[in-house]
């Protein structure tokens, strides 16, 4: 199964965060993602042709999010938008980032 076949699973925290070791094998299938020099939060940019695209690529997003119960910080504006995921509870990465990175480049 796929990360992007994957549901997230509540967190509800008292767990450590993901180590960089392990973390690094999930962005083998996230690819186009960028881990953090601490290896706590994964982001990704995407580029739109105007700020219509944009935004309506932010809502798809956030109602992903909302299925999902696993929201991430999103900037968006003229021609971009910027995911940025990470576990709240747990101030870290957990596998949910990553299986709503892969839901996220499906929508792309």
């Amino acid at each position: 199964m796929t990360l992007a076949d994957r549901r997230c699973v509540p967190c509800k925290g008292g767990i450590p965060p993901m180590p960089r070791p392990q973390a690094e094998r999930y962005l083998a299938e996230t690819p186009l993602w960028r881990l953090d020099e601490a290896a706590t939060r994964i982001t990704r940019r995407f580029a739109f042709k105007d700020f219509a695209a944009a935004l309506a690529f932010a809502d798809r997003v956030g109602a992903l999010a909302e299925v999902e119960g696993h929201h991430p910080d999103i900037a968006f504006g003229w021609g971009y938008a910027e995911i940025v995921f990470y576990t709240h509870k747990i101030k870290g990465l957990h596998e949910n980032d990553f299986v709503m990175a892969a839901k996220i480049d499906a929508l792309a």
